[in-house]
């Protein structure tokens, strides 16, 4: 389980170096062999008081991972309802009671930038950030943007009232894109069959890189994403070959 952990690990590593258009970083922290402590990042979401910042984020991995999710805490101090200005610590549903192992680290993160384009304050983890959002907005976004610029190293010049600041349209708009860039990276793991059809063996435990790799091993037919009923024979096959069977 392990040794599966960490070839996963090492792989999402690679897949985000070589996305460098994502501006979403991942590294390890002290010893290249030590796989459970990275260090991610991201820049700020443009059209936020956070835009121009560069964001650290302390991961964890689980034993469990990927059928856990990480362990993810703001280094860089943020204000934001959905993280403890104190802590780091941050409230987010992808990160708790809505991971797949479908998703991943990068997914992760990405879903944290996302969080600075649509926070929540009615689900807040920092209650005076959230209670200063829903009050008084204008004070939260400068409050918020003097952070970014102290901590997270955003330039230093201010938003201008009703010159394309934060607007319920932008944030909309950010949000639906890192939805659906979401949304596009879980399906491309699945290589063109129909997700319900890789999910069935994704249940007993096997993540979807490997049960797609056995539906290539044995010769599944995508018939263009749509589900269906595996004959017995390749039910078999694929089965032995998640096995490692000869």
């Amino acid at each position: 389980m392990t040794a599966n952990r960490n070839r996963r690990i090492a792989k999402e590593i690679a897949d985000i170096r070589a996305d460098p258009h994502s501006q979403v970083t991942a590294e390890t922290v002290e010893d290249d062999e030590d796989l459970t402590h990275l260090r991610g990042s991201f820049t700020g979401p443009p059209g936020t008081p956070y835009e121009g910042g560069t964001y650290y984020v302390d991961i964890r991995i689980p034993q469990e991972y990927p059928f856990r999710p990480p362990n993810m805490r703001f280094q860089t101090k943020i204000w934001h309802p959905n993280v403890s200005s104190q802590t780091g610590y941050i409230c987010l549903d992808t990160l708790s009671t809505a991971w797949s192992p479908v998703l991943t680290i990068k997914s992760a993160l990405l879903s944290l930038q996302s969080l600075l384009c649509t926070p929540e304050p009615k689900d807040p983890q920092d209650a005076e950030v959230a209670e200063m959002l829903l009050k008084r907005p204008k004070e939260f976004e400068r409050v918020a943007r003097q952070w970014a610029i102290k901590y997270a190293g955003a330039p230093d010049k201010t938003i201008a009232e009703g010159s394309g600041g934060v607007t319920d349209a932008s944030i909309k708009e950010q949000a639906k894109k890192a939805k659906e860039k979401e949304a596009q990276d879980a399906l491309a793991a699945y290589d063109g069959y129909n997700k319900d059809l890789v999910d069935r063996f994704c249940s007993m435990g096997f993540d979807v890189e490997r049960v797609v790799d056995a539906f290539k091993h044995v010769g599944v037919d995508r018939r263009d994403g749509q589900d269906y009923q595996l004959e017995e024979a390749y039910m078999g096959d694929i089965t032995a070959f998640l096995l490692g069977e000869p």
